[in-house]
């Protein structure tokens, strides 16, 4: 299949004197005048479409217009139908949090790792704790240590003012293990 740029010329916008042309199924019928190349697509009933005109002589396929645009349109809309949006959800704690309410958290993170997201974990200090930052950094390693198995850590734990911040990506082996299992 001949891929098309999306500004090409078809039939009368053509203007060079001699093209190289290629019939429906994809044969070269070979170098002729443009006029003759039109007249020919006109007897089939089919347009007359530049596919490289950077070639020299351009190359020029013989084929219904509409139908390849239709066709292309398809294959494009299919294309975006399989793309994943990989959003950052984001996962909040505190340095002094109890461990029914980590182990949520962690559970939180772990659910939306296995729907393919990122998670952004986030320790926030106020006032005073800010001193304690290793019991930040040991609560994300610990988190960490949690989903190991379903992320990898993208981004180690940093303090960024207040907040110390870990980006956890999905692991690629763990996701496409989990879609076979569904």
């Amino acid at each position: 299949m001949i891929y098309i740029s999306k500004d090409f010329r078809i039939n009368e916008e053509i203007r060079v004197r001699e093209v190289r042309v290629v019939d429906a199924e994809g044969n070269q019928i070979g170098i002729m005048p443009t006029r003759e190349a039109l007249r020919l697509a006109e007897e089939k009933q089919l347009d007359l479409v530049e596919i490289a005109p950077q070639a020299r002589p351009p190359v020029c396929r013989i084929m219904d217009f509409g139908k390849y645009k239709y066709e292309q349109s398809k294959r494009d809309k299919e294309a975006r139908k399989k793309q994943h949006i990989i959003n950052i959800k984001e996962v909040k704690l505190r340095p002094n949090i109890e461990d029914h309410d980590f182990h949520v958290k962690a559970r939180n993170a772990a659910r939306f790792l296995k729907d393919g997201d990122k998670v952004k974990a986030t320790i926030m200090f106020r006032g005073r704790e800010i001193v304690h930052t290793q019991l930040g950094h040991q609560l994300l390693t610990r988190l960490a240590e949690q989903v190991k198995d379903i992320a990898n850590v993208e981004r180690q734990p940093k303090l960024e003012g207040k907040n110390m911040i870990m980006i956890l990506a999905p692991r690629q082996d763990a996701l496409k293990q989990e879609n076979k299992n569904d």
